[in-house]
């Protein structure tokens, strides 16, 4: 079957290479941290406001929705899965650079976290953002580079949306 023009566009082949990257870093990072490194013993203090530690994310974004049994992660696979076949179609009608780079950034962030649910269960987790003042304290959720490649694309199609004056269209 031969795919439509539209699917191999070279804004396509750019959205997919930005999506092979993100999902690259965040392998290579989780993969050191686990094995290399082996996180889960030695937490890395990186400063007054970050730090390396090993968290296991059973559910989505910021741990929202955590589930425990097999059937669970696999419905969350499978979500994330349509979430990816739906962008990468958005994808490959953008005409747009920045719509490709951020649409490639989710993407990427997203099949990175899949690859995790697959070969563990669970989402691996490292960075920590806290502060803290006196008795005040604030911890920030712990976070992935697949989260913060997500988080860059969303603010890449807003940045479109909103401040440029045009809408990022989906399909």
């Amino acid at each position: 079957m031969i795919m439509p023009r539209y699917f191999s566009g070279p804004l396509t082949r750019f959205g997919v290479a930005v999506a092979a990257v993100a999902c690259l870093l965040d392998q290579v990072s989780k993969l050191y941290l686990l094995f290399v490194h082996d996180l889960a013993a030695n937490p890395i203090r990186l400063g007054p406001f970050f730090d390396f530690v090993l968290t296991r994310n059973t559910g989505i974004s910021y741990g929202l929705f955590q589930t425990q049994g097999v059937l669970g992660q696999w419905v969350l696979l499978g979500l994330k899965g349509l979430a990816v076949a739906l962008l990468w179609v958005w994808l490959a009608r953008s005409r747009d650079r920045l719509t490709a780079l951020s649409l490639g950034l989710i993407i990427g962030g997203a099949v990175g976290n899949a690859i995790d649910r697959l070969a563990y269960g669970w989402v691996v987790d490292f960075v920590f953002f806290h502060v803290a003042a006196g008795t005040w304290r604030f911890n920030w959720y712990v976070f992935n580079l697949a989260d913060v490649a997500i988080v860059a694309g969303v603010i890449g199609l807003l940045y479109e949306s909103l401040v440029q004056g045009r809408a990022a269209k989906a399909p």
